[in-house]
């Protein structure tokens, strides 16, 4: 499809109380969007992307760690992690996060 439309990211994915949930809600042309909800505390540990990839915060706030620079995340801002670069997200609230992921070679299924 040449356009798909996503009217309301936030309201497809919950935080739930001391969990992580995602939620794939778009697969396109050269991109997989993949929605988060963390509950404080909750983390993803230290791991890598095979393709770079794009995270936004949709509300709350996130902790990223990715080669030796740390930044806090909030909504309205993004990051930008490479290919295979090793990378930690640490909820420092109840968080929904956007994750996009991009690779050319992704199609349409």
């Amino acid at each position: 499809m040449p356009m798909e439309h996503i009217a309301d990211l936030a309201g497809l994915v919950e935080v739930t109380p001391e969990s992580t949930v995602s939620r794939t809600v778009l697969r396109a042309e050269g991109a997989r969007v993949v929605l988060f909800g963390f509950d404080a505390g909750q983390e993803l540990t230290e791991h890598t992307a095979a393709v770079p990839i794009l995270l936004a915060v949709l509300d709350g706030r996130l902790r990223v760690v990715a080669d030796g620079r740390q930044v806090e995340l909030v909504p309205g801002g993004l990051v930008h992690i490479g290919a295979r670069v090793p990378h930690e997200v640490l909820a420092l609230a109840p968080t929904r996060m956007m994750l996009t992921m991009l690779d050319p070679r992704v199609a349409t299924a």
